[in-house]
């Protein structure tokens, strides 16, 4: 009798090696943003791997160095951040509700995931010059904003520096005062963008008067 034809299994083998591939890496880089938040990156590659659950040898699989890992666990969490704010304002045709939104959502969520909040503050003057995350993003929105006339401020990137520097900062004052609403503060520090942009008192307010939607996953992943 002929021999019975087997399936090949090796691309089912393969598969699940990736898989497994991939949740080691996102555990060491999870291990990383706690670090960052922490204020512990002088720490042995050892307690990382302690950290994240993984075996030494698995760390060098993935990364030449924690330097590498830390850049990779900040590259993360703005990617993260960016793609949540994108779809959250999805929907939104004027630049200028859009970048509200972006900003009004990114300063409530200082207090909702202070860890990952802290990882982002940790980029300092880099957040305003990054490729990922939500720079790119704001950017785009700014441009837009000056395209259609609804900003009045004519170089897009003069605006990217302060919105920028506003948001960091902004994370900082609220990390540092716990008793002061972040939604009231966020909201009048939007304002304030808002109308350096071009827009009118009034507008800015009424702008940021406007329901958010309410964020119902996290930056991890994890349902909120």
């Amino acid at each position: 009798m002929p021999d019975t034809i087997r399936p090949s299994t090796d691309g089912a083998t393969a598969s699940r090696t990736e898989r497994r591939k991939a949740r080691t890496r996102a555990s060491l880089v999870r291990a990383g943003q706690q670090l960052i938040a922490q204020g512990r990156t002088s720490v042995a590659i050892l307690e990382i791997t302690q950290l994240a659950d993984v075996g030494m040898g698995s760390f060098y699989n993935h990364f030449e160095s924690k330097e590498e890992l830390f850049d990779a666990a900040v590259d993360d969490a703005l990617e993260r951040h960016g793609a949540l704010m994108d779809e959250l304002t999805a929907d939104l045709e004027d630049a200028a509700e859009a970048f509200a939104q972006s900003f009004r959502l990114t300063g409530r969520l200082h207090r909702a995931y202070p860890e990952l909040s802290k990882v982002l503050i940790s980029t300092g003057a880099r957040l305003v010059t990054s490729k990922r995350g939500l720079t790119p993003r704001a950017l785009r929105d700014i441009a837009r904003g000056v395209e259609t006339r609804r900003f009045t401020m004519i170089d897009p990137e003069i605006a990217l520096v302060l919105a920028g520097g506003s948001a960091l900062a902004l994370g900082q004052l609220l990390h540092d005062h716990p008793e002061r609403d972040d939604a009231t503060t966020t909201d009048e520090t939007t304002e304030a963008l808002l109308r350096t942009f071009g827009l009118t008192a009034e507008e800015a307010a009424e702008i940021c008067s406007r329901p958010l939607p309410e964020v119902t996953v996290s930056l991890d992943g994890s349902a909120a």
